[in-house]
């Protein structure tokens, strides 16, 4: 059956923006940004159910990675805005930084403890236990990560940076589009029902839903990232929190909210790999893109951050490396959850330079005695790194099979 009412009510919701953008009227800063803001998320659940339904064609770890990249479309749409802006504007550098780092940290320091406690809880266990496979993302996470300390070190974002950043996440999607689907995927929500459409209504369907939301995202990206500049100002707020938690906000929630309802349904592992997934596309496509649409907006090759923005990385990094010490294990412990939530709550009080590098430190410390716990999974990890024979791949999908049937047991 055809899912009118839900796909009906996002369309209401995103119909003013619309008419807003495409008329003469013209509203407060503040309903500016509420108006796109709310066609912003309505935009973001169509993709991310559309996303989510495209699995029935393209199964496996590609359709994890592309689910994974569409799903963040809204956030690189706004902030990607900044960057291109921040070529003529050098006030807006700091709002693309801003949007990045909040987003990682959003998606990490929130999501991932979210979804893993719900799938724990929903599963009545106590420790999430990870697919082997999930190896190589970490790997690439890892990778992307150590790339990434020489942006605080340098004080800049060069574009060749950039470029490598790019590189890295097309040959990682290549080499997910190789890997061989397992079983038949579950669908949630209104995916499910997308899903049980005839073949050809269901790609027209799916496909013009990709086409429908994508431009609205794209026709509010630039009112909505303005209007959170201005609204700061008008309600008193520092515009810069705005631009890192409400935007990232309200781009993330779709996704947040499918990858629970994976893990309401038992399918935990499948939840958590998705915001992985979102994770790697984040710490390389988002910022691998901001130096280039900086550079086309009239900007310098080279990015410079200002102290603030070399900070926030600082943050952004050491909670990463906090975030892979967790999962290089392929374990995520209901404590370790529990704890990221605690550490990501904690900058909301620590305001001050010196007191969030004592968190990055805090962050790293944590890190280190769990890499040292489990450093017999650090060299696999890396490895994981390396292009598998055919004998491997065959080999490891019998492993996976079986470990797959003891963990369900």
């Amino acid at each position: 059956m055809f899912p009118r009412i839900p796909l009906a009510m996002c369309a209401v919701a995103a119909i003013p923006a619309v008419v807003l953008r495409f008329s003469e009227l013209s509203a407060s800063p503040v309903a500016t940004m509420l108006i796109f803001g709310t066609a912003v998320v309505a935009a973001s659940f169509v993709l991310a159910w559309a996303a989510e339904a495209v699995r029935k064609d393209i199964s496996g770890a590609l359709a994890v990675a592309l689910l994974a990249l569409v799903a963040v479309l809204p956030e690189y749409a706004v902030d990607l805005y900044y960057a291109f802006v921040s070529g003529t504007d050098p006030d807006m550098a700091q709002y693309a930084s801003a949007n990045m780092n909040g987003s990682n940290r959003l998606l990490l320091g929130f999501g991932w403890p979210l979804v893993v406690l719900v799938a724990l809880y929903a599963q009545r266990k106590r420790v999430l236990k990870l697919p082997q496979d999930t190896r190589r993302d970490v790997a690439v996470l890892f990778l992307l990560t150590v790339f990434s300390i020489f942006i605080p070190l340098g004080g800049s974002i060069p574009m060749i940076f950039g470029i490598l950043l790019i590189a890295i996440f097309i040959v990682h999607l290549v080499v997910a589009s190789k890997a061989e689907a397992e079983e038949e995927p579950e669908f949630v929500s209104v995916a499910a029902k997308l899903a049980e459409l005839p073949t050809k209504t269901r790609r027209i369907t799916v496909t013009s839903l990709f086409l429908i939301s994508a431009v609205v995202i794209l026709i509010s990206a630039e009112p909505f990232a303005n209007s959170l500049v201005e609204s700061g100002s008008n309600l008193g707020i520092d515009s810069y929190l705005l631009v890192q938690w409400l935007a990232p906000l309200a781009s993330e929630a779709p996704e947040f909210i499918v990858a629970v309802l994976f893990a309401l349904r038992g399918m935990g592992a499948m939840a958590i790999g998705t915001l992985i997934a979102s994770k790697i596309n984040q710490w390389s496509l988002l910022v691998g893109s901001i130096p280039l649409a900086h550079y086309l907006g009239g900007g310098s090759a080279n990015m410079v951050l200002d102290a603030r923005q070399i900070e926030e990385f600082t943050l952004t990094i050491s909670q990463t490396i906090l975030g892979i010490a967790i999962i290089i294990g392929l374990r995520f412990h209901w404590a370790s959850a529990a704890a990221l939530v605690g550490l990501f709550s904690l900058q909301f009080f620590i305001t001050g330079t010196e007191a969030r590098l004592w968190l990055s430190a805090v962050h790293l410390v944590i890190a280190l005695v769990l890499l040292w716990t489990n450093r017999s999974h650090i060299l696999p990890t890396l490895r994981s790194l390396k292009p598998k024979k055919q004998e491997q791949v065959e080999s490891e999908t019998v492993v996976e099979h079986t470990y797959q049937t003891s963990a369900a047991n």
